[in-house]
């Protein structure tokens, strides 16, 4: 049986899974963990790639290799292919003034907007590749001088995978980061589009637009088809061309146009699939393209899973005990709501903004209170974009919840209160990882469509909407204020 690898490679860790390309039964797994920080050495996901594919045994004996990362992080090389300077993650905020700036170059306010949107799908935000590229521009001009090329982490990823031939020894030496030439860089088409000067619309790089934000042209990765070689191992092992994490997601599930995704990961996602692309001027809806050739509208917020995390540990408890706690409390959790913006947030654009409590009574100065609200809050946000997405034409015919954040039962079963419809949760799952792997499959075994996989059966979980608990929100959401607009 042929076998296939794919690979997650978040903010957090790289997770290696091995599956058989015809019917995606689980073989064997690695992971390993990353450094924390919102600027990273990209050498450090080299380190735990290779740790990772050790752990999963290796890719001797694999037909194929994809490779998922985070979205919009901005990896600068010089001409040797060296890397310039550490790289600025998706969650790095630094750069939200240059957001703002660029928006104001191109007319300011609505009219910059649908400028944005119409050329590339999204408006800059904080978050996006080209941002971090005018920043650099602005306060780094001496490392900004050395920058030949700009790629996104898992396009570096692939580039060395390709490159260097070390697929598993987890030996990494200085004198590997660099040897490649920047002219071999590919990317694909969903991670592309989050960089803001690729347009999912035309599927043409926007070089202008580029070179307004950073002052000159630099090299880019080639943009690969679906299922297109980006390189291969010296096993004769195929490369595919990778993708972004959302886009990875949605092939792992096997969405379809109709379904929404929502991932609980440590951002949260909602996109759904589409046959055309979206442009939309608010900012709210980013105007990806998928793994498959058609598009992905998203909406993502920098807190999600997170938010249980520190939630639990205020109340000094694990994340189970979190979930009693909250199914403990009633729905609305009698007016305590929790605004989640502990990290600054994105969707809304309030980088500088930080989380809030409401509603602290006596009644409500509890442990399940404060559980309740915090879950509340959490699926209240993504409530926020899945209405965003509505507002753009997306059609609603079913709920996929995944990531980490879906494993606690409470964000199981208060979910579909919130959303107002039922929600299907697969089996706990690296469904980042799977997608690469089955875009791994799709590259070896060939054909017009990924092969059709069925990986465990799916939860469905059904409840009567609650509208108050939304409403409650939207009633104080807007008194948290990102210092940028005081």
């Amino acid at each position: 049986m042929p076998l296939v690898a794919g690979v997650d490679s978040s903010t957090q860790s790289c997770k290696v899974v091995i599956r058989d390309a015809d019917t995606g039964k689980l073989v064997r797994t690695g992971r390993a963990a990353h450094p924390d920080g919102t600027e990273v050495d990209p050498r450090a996901w080299w380190q735990a790639l290779q740790e990772a594919i050790a752990r999963a045994g290796g890719l001797a004996d694999v037909a194929a290799v994809s490779i998922a990362g985070q979205q919009h992080g901005m990896v600068c090389l010089d001409s040797a292919g060296t890397v310039v300077r550490p790289a600025l993650l998706w969650n790095d905020t630094r750069s939200a003034q240059a957001a703002t700036d660029l928006v104001e170059e191109l007319g300011g306010g609505q009219t910059g907007a649908r400028a944005w949107a119409d050329a590339v799908g999204s408006v800059p935000l904080a978050s996006f590749t080209i941002t971090k590229l005018r920043w650099l521009a602005r306060h780094e001009p001496d490392n900004a001088a050395r920058v030949a090329a700009v790629c996104l982490p898992h396009d570096w990823l692939t580039w060395r995978l390709s490159g260097t031939g070390d697929v598993g020894t987890g030996d990494v030496r200085a004198s590997d980061i660099g040897t490649s030439d920047i002219g071999t860089l590919r990317t694909d088409r969903g991670d592309a589009s989050g960089t803001g000067y690729w347009s999912p619309g035309s599927g043409e790089y926007r070089y202008d637009l580029l070179e307004h934000a950073f002052g000159r042209r630099l090299a880019v990765p080639v943009v690969l088809g679906p299922n297109d070689r980006a390189g291969e191992l010296p096993n004769g092992a195929v490369i595919g061309p990778g993708t972004g994490d959302n886009a990875a997601a949605a092939l792992g599930v096997g969405a379809v146009p109709g379904d929404v995704v929502v991932s609980i990961g440590t951002s949260g996602t909602v996109s759904s699939v589409a046959d055309t692309p979206a442009a939309d001027a608010s900012g709210a809806v980013a105007g990806f393209a998928d793994a498959t050739g058609r598009f992905l509208p998203l909406v993502c917020t920098l807190n999600a899973a997170r938010v249980l995390d520190a939630t639990a540990r205020m109340l000094g408890v694990d994340l189970d005990e979190l979930a009693r706690l909250a199914l403990a409390a009633p729905a609305g959790a009698d007016g305590l709501v929790v605004v989640p913006y502990l990290e600054g947030e994105r969707t809304p654009n309030r980088p500088l903004a930080t989380g809030a409590v409401h509603g602290l009574t006596l009644r409500t100065a509890s442990p399940a209170h404060l559980a309740r609200a915090a879950v509340e809050g959490l699926l209240c946000a993504l409530a926020d974009g899945l209405d965003a997405l509505v507002a753009q034409g997306a059609t609603v015919d079913r709920v996929i919840l995944v990531g980490g954040g879906a494993r606690s039962e409470a964000v199981r079963r208060i979910a579909p209160e919130v959303f107002g419809c039922p929600v299907r949760v697969p089996p706990p799952g690296e469904y980042v990882a799977d997608g690469a792997a089955r875009q791994a499959a799709w590259v070896a075994l060939g054909g017009v469509l990924p092969p059709s996989w069925t990986i465990g059966e799916a939860s469905e979980y059904d409840a009567s909407p609650v509208p108050a608990v939304r409403e409650r929100y939207a009633e104080v959401r807007d008194l948290t204020v990102d210092r940028l607009t005081v």
